[in-house]
Parts: structure tokens; C-alpha cells; sequence
């Protein structure tokens, strides 16, 4: 859907620059899928230390193989580790800033909590940038009603439930959110995908 690869890749674009504007040097793409930001991270000289963290074995090979200069490179400022980010992982804590893109609808609503403690109790990077699906937009993908854009997905959200769950997060581990959107706006729908940018308070 020519529709979907075109936003895709506005996100990315926007997700990148809104990261490089906050100056991090150190970036943790959480789910990172296969490496279409970190590819965009590493090309840039700012970001001295990238890591991708990604549940998925076959994306992290996909993500070997875009990556490949990169992981050749030394020293080494790529870094890609298999795991969830509903785990617990020292290595992952300290970042300056990190990216969920597209990602936190794959998380059964269940473990959201474990996702909230581990991401924002335990990693608590200086800011992270979260991008999901607005579910209000999907009828102008020509989806029916209940359908997902994506089988995998567990959920999408409307745009007053990710606030309120977002608000939530933001509230309880001591970080400041603000909203957006990416792709074209819709009066009374919202944009294709909603944001969030939280940012730590201390």
C-alpha cells in the first residue's frame, strides 16, 4: 500500500530529526525492527553510540544486513541486541534518548505495566519519542471497522486513550509528554500516526 510506505517513511524522518534536535549523542531504538532508524542515526555524525534492542530474529537479521558497513565500523558505534524491552537489561539504562516507533501495539495490553517499569523505571532515558497507529484515521485506509493495519497488532488506540494511558506513564516515572502527529491531518480524525515525546523531568 503505496499509502502506508510513504508514511512509513515520513515518520522515520520525522522521528530522526526530533531525536537530533535534542542534541543526544546516545540513542536506544526499542524495537527497532529492521534498522530503518538506525540506518538514518548512524549516517548522521552526531550520534556517537546507537543501540537497537528487537524481540524478533528475522528483523535483526534484516537489520545485520542494512547495517553492515556500520557494524564493520571502528570503533564500533552500533550496537544490536535481541531482547524485549519488557526486560529488564542494564546495559539499556543511561541513554540520553530512545524511539519506540511503531511498536508499543505489539504489546499485549497486559504487559503494558511491565513495559511502563522496565522503559521508564528501569532504562529512563533523558527523552524517548513513541509513534503508534491513531485508530480514528484507519476508515481512511479503507479498513472496516475493528480491522488493524497490521495482523500482529494487539490494540491500536484513538487519540483520547494514548493520552490518557501516556499522561499516566508520564505522571508515575516523573516525565513530562507532549502530543503530536505525523502524516496529513484530518479535522475530527487526527493524524495517520499520534506522538508522544516525553521528556524526564529531572
Amino acid at each position: 500500500m503505496t499509502q502506508m510506505t510513504s508514511l512509513h517513511e515520513e515518520r522515520l524522518d520525522f522521528v530522526f530529526r526530533t531525536i537530533k534536535a535534542t542534541g543526544a549523542r546516545r540513542v536506544l531504538d526499542l524495537g527497532c525492527g529492521s534498522g530503518s532508524l538506525l540506518y538514518r542515526l548512524l549516517a548522521d555524525g552526531q550520534f556517537e553510540r546507537v543501540t537497537g534492542l528487537e524481540d524478533s530474529g528475522v528483523s535483526l537479521r534484516q537489520a545485520r544486513s542494512v547495517l553492515a558497513n556500520y557494524l564493520n565500523e571502528t570503533p564500533d558505534r552500533i550496537r544490536l541486541i535481541r531482547g524485549s524491552y519488557a526486560e529488564s537489561n542494564p546495559d539499556l539504562v543511561g541513554y540520553e534518548a530512545a524511539a519506540m516507533v511503531e511498536t508499543i501495539e505489539h504489546v499485549h495490553p497486559e504487559q503494558l505495566s511491565r513495559v511502563e517499569r522496565t522503559v521508564f523505571g528501569e532504562y529512563r532515558p533523558g527523552s524517548l519519542f513513541m509513534t503508534t497507529p491513531n485508530r480514528e484515521y484507519n476508515p481512511l485506509f479503507d479498513l472496516a471497522p475493528g480491522e488493524f493495519r497490521e495482523e500482529d497488532h494487539k490494540f491500536e488506540w484513538d487519540r483520547i486513550k494514548f493520552q490518557r494511558w501516556a499522561r499516566g506513564v508520564a505522571d508515575r516515572n516523573g516525565y513530562d509528554v507532549r502530543f503530536g502527529g505525523i502524516g496529513e491531518f484530518v479535522p475530527d480524525v487526527g493524524h495517520p500516526t499520534q506522538t508522544a515525546f516525553f521528556t524526564r523531568r529531572d
